[in-house]
């Protein structure tokens, strides 16, 4: 695992992508009568996951995610490959994934202020 990260920096990193998630899962409920609409997913996890294993210590900053378009959901005859279903379970995943990154943030700063608290 690279050095030099700390868990603020992850939390944020996640709680970024979850928001950013959250739009796209958005849209492509949205766009789900839209004729020839292909849904679009967030790749974020394979670059963080390659950054951390690697010895070269990772800048979370400049690791940025990924809009891209699956190709592996069955296409509609109106071109269009959105299930209601599966973006409600995303939805319902995703809301779930930034909740739990919030809970662990704000544990972490108690943390952190009960420490500054007890060190003046």
């Amino acid at each position: 695992m690279a050095q030099g990260n700390n868990i603020v920096d992850l939390l944020t990193a996640g709680m970024k992508v979850e928001a950013l998630r959250q739009k796209t899962i958005a849209s492509n409920i949205a766009n789900m009568e839209t004729p020839g609409y292909r849904r679009l997913d967030v790749r974020f996890e394979e670059h963080l996951a390659k950054a951390l294993d690697s010895s070269d210590p990772a800048d979370l900053g400049g690791i940025e995610p990924e809009i891209y378009q699956p190709q592996d959901t069955p296409v509609r005859d109106n071109g269009n490959d959105v299930s209601i279903e599966a973006e409600v379970g995303h939805l319902i995943k995703n809301s779930l994934r930034y909740k739990t990154y919030a809970r662990i943030m704000q544990k972490k700063m108690t943390q952190l202020t009960a420490a500054i608290d007890t060190g003046a």
